[in-house]
């Protein structure tokens, strides 16, 4: 297929904030094919010109060779930092690695299975059904969305994960899962791993672009926050006034909150603590053991009043015609402005917004706080499939957080016309 002209420089050097993984920046005229080039190898980006690779098996410098030598094949011009190519040229291997008879080479294609399973997975390509811990290691049961005995039991973790059975169907795959692990069977997907959760806010976090910034004077005065803290004081009250909730803790840093319907299920990060950390990540099932039919996730610092309309609604939905999520919004004064990719509604003050991602799988809906995606102070991503009754409930939420709108000024009418003889005037729309 025929290339843009490779009229761009692209510099890789090592994430300052996440060991190994890899920083690509972009610059010159043709810059966009480059990271065309770079998405289609699992680069994701983080602001107009930079990209990142970060991946749970800790082969980034090794892709990151591989994308440079390509980039290069292309006419790009690439240089890769010295600490970098310092990483590229050391040969290193796993402590304690259970399959020892595997040759570098191998232990590379098993870890990139395992890659692609985490990746099918955190896209919803790969609808994981149960989870068990067998008292050794993390395995589950899941199905991807296409592809032949694409129903699979899954056995350990981060570059360890790999397919231990295959299925024709998904009721032998669940049947056989449960009666090998019976009564350590929990719903949904295992809690994420720390490598796991780290790699993902690597992936989320955006890199504001040098000279972007905008100025905050008069700015309004945006819903507070919540403070560290208030998420767990709200979850002890919401499971204390809420018997239907079961409370689990499988690890120190993890709570669980399975409904008694065995269809929808909380989980609580006791660690998180930066901004763009993920605190809540909330799922609903079509079945106690069927798949997973929308998940969201909500970051440190969202308003309680959204977490509780969420977690409230779920527990007794709200009866009665189900608007468009744009209703309340509209009807609170909210305004949208659209995007080649998106649509975003933001309130008439700019301290909440909502974007609207037609063709996204994971963040179809996010509710932010702020001006600007890039530095929201939190937000709340809704996956494809969510009810239109839960984004309403949520979106009506933010209305009244934001507050109401603006009383209009009436201006007195102009005092002149303008001369019957000049024509109307037509405005092209684009």
């Amino acid at each position: 297929m025929p290339y843009a002209p490779a009229d761009a420089h692209i510099h890789f050097a090592l994430h300052a904030d996440h060991h190994p993984g890899v920083i690509a920046t972009t610059t010159g005229p043709t810059a966009d094919a480059a990271r065309s080039h770079l998405h289609d190898l699992g680069w994701r980006s983080t602001s107009p010109t930079t990209m990142v690779l970060a991946r749970i098996d800790r082969e980034e410098p090794s892709y990151a060779a591989a994308a440079a030598e390509q980039l290069q094949r292309y006419g790009f011009t690439v240089d890769i930092d010295p600490a970098l190519q310092e990483e590229i040229d050391t040969e290193w291997e796993w402590g304690n690695y259970p399959f020892p008879w595997c040759s570098r080479e191998e232990v590379r294609e098993l870890s990139a299975e395992a890659q692609r399973i985490h990746d099918d997975i955190a896209a919803g390509r790969l609808i994981i059904h149960l989870h068990a811990d067998d008292g050794h290691n993390t395995v589950a049961v899941g199905s991807w969305t296409t592809g032949v005995r694409r129903h699979v039991h899954l056995h350990g973790e981060n570059h360890l994960r790999l397919i231990s059975a295959r299925f024709d169907n998904e009721s032998e795959a669940i049947a056989e899962f449960q009666r090998l692990y019976s009564a350590a069977v929990r719903p949904g997907p295992a809690p994420l791993t720390d490598l796991e959760k780290t790699v993902r806010q690597v992936l989320r976090r955006q890199t504001p672009a040098s000279g972007s910034a905008k100025s905050t004077a008069g700015a309004a005065a945006a819903p507070p926050a919540a403070a560290l803290g208030e998420h767990e004081e709200f979850l002890t009250s919401f499971l204390e006034g809420n018997p239907q909730w079961e409370k689990y803790r499988p690890y120190d840093d993890t709570t669980i909150a399975s409904h008694e319907s065995l269809t929808i299920r909380a989980e609580f990060d006791h660690e998180a603590r930066h901004r763009t950390d993920t605190a809540w990540t909330v799922a609903e099932y079509n079945g106690p053991v069927g798949e997973r039919l929308w998940h969201a996730t909500l970051t440190v610092g969202t308003p309680i009043p959204l977490i509780r309309e969420l977690l409230e609604h779920l527990d007794a939905p709200s009866p009665g015609r189900a608007e468009e999520p744009h209703e309340p919004l509209r009807a609170a004064g909210w305004r949208p402005s659209s995007h080649p990719a998106w649509t975003t509604w933001r309130a008439p003050n700019r301290t909440i917004a909502l974007d609207h991602v037609p063709h996204a799988t994971d963040d179809r809906w996010v509710l932010y706080g702020g001006e600007d995606l890039d530095r929201a102070t939190w937000a709340v991503r809704l996956s494809a499939s969510i009810g239109h009754d839960i984004l309403t409930q949520l979106a009506g939420t933010a209305a009244a957080l934001a507050g109401p709108p603006p009383t209009p000024t009436h201006r007195p009418p102009l005092a002149f016309r303008l001369p019957t003889s000049v024509p109307q005037q037509r405005r092209r729309v684009r």
